[in-house]
């Protein structure tokens, strides 16, 4: 069997509704030269019977039926399973334009210590119209990725062009790290190859009600902070003390586990900062670590906007515990 110069993986959960658009985006690709591996994760809305019936029309696609295990494992074994050296993510929700992978091949194989390629994303509505928000844009070089790895997004993970081999030898994805299983990887990668983006979009990001990625906001920015502080620890020639976990302390051990202090204030006010414009999580898991954070690091003007936005927005109770935690800083 010839093995493909491509690999495009996409696990599906629950996907049904645009399943099917996103794996003819694939399939009508104008590069041709890859196997297309679809991880259909105990989905329960018909998913399977829409990947079946694509299968059966391309033989490209090679379709694994699994117990629902979650992302991460769905992510590793498609790393492990993969018959190519280079793997094409890919979401069941979104839409690939015709010449992305045409592009992004041409790319690494000019570039042959590029080892993570991403592109530009625009976004789409349930019904697949285009809507008017731009990505926030990607910095572009090695050297751009590197100078904003602690705050900026870094690559379209639905979209990023990824060597498998880097990813094995890393470990692959690491389960401790949910919701920014994608940053924790770029940080063991960083050091090992070159990061580059492509400057146009090639990858439409669909925007639903009831998306997974919209309800972990407090999670994501928590881990996130979390896998940047591992990886100063690395660089420092320390263990990475997340090494081996199955899941993250809370904040309360998180200096303990570092074995020093500081970490969990920088966690805490990171995810401050992501979280200050979001009723959801202001008003849900995010609502004691403002208030912890209030208490270490004192009252601000903004913290004071962001109570008047809860109390209009129609959260008068965690409104009145933030404006009490303010006055009790001052």
């Amino acid at each position: 069997m010839t093995t493909p110069r491509l690999t495009v993986a996409m696990a599906v959960y629950n996907n049904g509704p645009y399943v099917g658009e996103a794996i003819d985006s694939i399939c009508a690709q104008e590069f041709g030269d890859f196997e297309f591996l679809i991880v259909n994760d105990g989905s329960t809305d018909g998913s399977a019977e829409v990947i079946d019936a694509r299968a059966a029309q391309d033989k490209r696609i090679r379709v694994i039926h699994q117990e629902n295990r979650g992302f991460i494992a769905s992510l590793n074994r498609m790393f492990d399973e993969a018959r190519s050296g280079w793997i094409a993510r890919m979401d069941g929700d979104d839409i690939s334009t015709p010449d992305r992978l045409a592009k992004q091949v041409a790319y690494i194989e000019s570039r042959p210590k590029c080892g993570v390629l991403g592109c530009l994303a625009y976004m789409i509505g349930p019904d697949g119209e285009r809507l008017d928000r731009k990505d926030i844009g990607k910095p572009l070089t090695h050297e751009q990725v590197l100078d904003h790895f602690e705050l900026k997004p870094l690559m379209n993970h639905n979209a990023a062009l990824i060597a498998r081999d880097a990813v094995l030898e890393v470990g692959g994805y690491r389960p401790a790290y949910r919701h920014c299983e994608d940053y924790d990887l770029w940080s063991r990668l960083i050091d090992r190859v070159e990061f580059a983006n492509l400057p146009e979009e090639l990858v439409a990001y669909r925007i639903y009600p009831g998306q997974v990625s919209n309800r972990h906001l407090v999670e994501q920015a928590r881990n996130a902070a979390i896998s940047f502080q591992a990886r100063e620890e690395r660089l420092a020639g320390r263990p990475d003390p997340t090494e081996g976990l199955a899941e993250l302390p809370p904040l309360s051990e998180i200096d303990a586990l570092f074995g020093r202090a500081g970490v969990a204030a920088y966690v805490r006010r990171r995810v401050v900062n992501r979280m200050l414009y979001s009723a959801e999580a202001l008003t849900g898991d995010g609502y004691p670590i403002i208030l912890d954070h209030i208490a270490e690091a004192g009252s601000e003007p903004r913290f004071w906007r962001a109570s008047a936005r809860l109390l209009k927005s129609g959260h008068p109770r965690h409104a009145a515990g933030m404006a009490r935690a303010l006055l009790m800083a001052r």
